[in-house]
């Protein structure tokens, strides 16, 4: 049978790591049986693949990198470069944009992670399959989320794509090792994590579900855990996508991603804790009453002294785009702001019916 051509490029990137990702969707695109197609979002997908779940919409995640969805403008997060050097690689396409903290509450685990892992940037990011992929690789931060409100985001520093690249919580008992020889979606298969998808479904005890529109380079997803009232948030690129659990109370978890692409990385660009107080509730929702405000802070008449104060201490609760969240978030129902009732309500239908 007469192959079709391909975009060399492309084909160049898949080969170099053509040990990595062999379920069947791979091995159905390098056969050369199918044709290319575009899906909705421009990524290419075999044409002839039919998705595991019917009743979702089409999702498949294949060997070609996923493309825009990306927080900035940056030519270089727009198109993947190609290169078998993963150093020269992100020498290439690295950004910088969206990184304006200084400081950390955690950055990941140099001892709880795959033996597929590079840590690098002072234990901020993290570099999957160096050279090849042969199954999945997972690692978890090195500060346990106890009680109080918990913030961070990871921006996706390489091109996505293969069977998943996940972000979400799990518990200790979460073995991160455990499918190095198989490729999977490890963050929410067992009931112990939750993990989101680069193809936007949502993961838990084994099922899934559509929750968000997919993510590819350059996109940065926010994760929020509130101890308090026990829910789970996610955000992409500072924009609140959903309400994925709830009634988290009284359980520990620790921020955990994976990766069953070969070269891929990912970096901690925010890791904030605040402890649940008056305080916060206050910032919070001052913020959903000003939802079209970059920075609560710039609209607000308050001393200098006062706005450094709060910048210093909740600043990222006062610039991150909750209008959107449902009723479990910190401010009551009873409270609610008609200027944020269509969000609100539009976040709600994305909540997962599972806890």
């Amino acid at each position: 049978m007469a192959r079709r051509l391909r975009n060399s490029r492309a084909w160049h990137y898949v080969l170099s790591g053509v040990r990595r990702d062999t379920d069947p969707r791979v091995v159905a695109l390098a056969s050369g049986a199918h044709g290319w197609a575009y899906d909705s979002d421009g990524q290419h997908s075999d044409s002839d693949s039919e998705p595991e779940f019917p009743s979702l919409s089409p999702s498949i995640p294949t060997a070609i990198p996923v493309t825009g969805e990306s927080y900035c403008n940056c030519e270089n997060q727009n198109e993947a470069p190609y290169c078998s050097n993963l150093h020269a690689v992100h020498r290439i396409k690295d950004c910088q944009c969206g990184e304006e903290d200084e400081y950390f509450d955690w950055v990941w685990d140099d001892l709880n992670k795959s033996t597929a892992t590079l840590l690098s940037c002072d234990n901020r990011k993290v570099n999957f399959h160096v050279d090849y992929s042969c199954g999945t690789a997972a690692i978890r931060g090195n500060k346990e989320l106890a009680e109080g409100q918990h913030f961070w985001e990871i921006k996706m520093t390489s091109p996505v794509y293969g069977t998943d690249m996940m972000v979400g919580i799990g518990t200790s008992d979460v073995n991160l090792d455990k499918y190095r020889h198989m490729f999977c979606s490890l963050l929410g298969k067992d009931e112990d994590s939750w993990g989101l998808s680069y193809t936007g479904l949502l993961h838990h005890k084994g099922d899934r579900v559509n929750f968000s529109s997919r993510f590819g380079q350059g996109s940065i997803i926010g994760v929020h855990l509130d101890t308090w009232h026990g829910t789970l948030t996610f955000f992409k690129n500072r924009k609140c996508i959903g309400v994925a659990a709830t009634k988290l109370q009284n359980k520990r978890f620790y921020p955990m991603v994976c990766s069953t692409a070969a070269k891929s990385s990912m970096k901690v660009i925010r890791s904030c804790t605040s402890h649940t107080s008056l305080q916060f509730l206050c910032c919070y929702r001052l913020r959903q009453l000003l939802p079209d405000s970059v920075d609560t802070l710039e609209v607000l008449p308050l001393p200098p002294g006062l706005k450094q104060v709060l910048h210093n201490k909740l600043g990222w609760v006062l610039n991150m785009n909750c209008g959107s969240q449902s009723s479990s978030s910190p401010s009551s129902g009873s409270d609610s702001d008609s200027s944020c009732s269509s969000e609100a309500e539009a976040c709600r239908h994305k909540r997962c019916r599972r806890t």
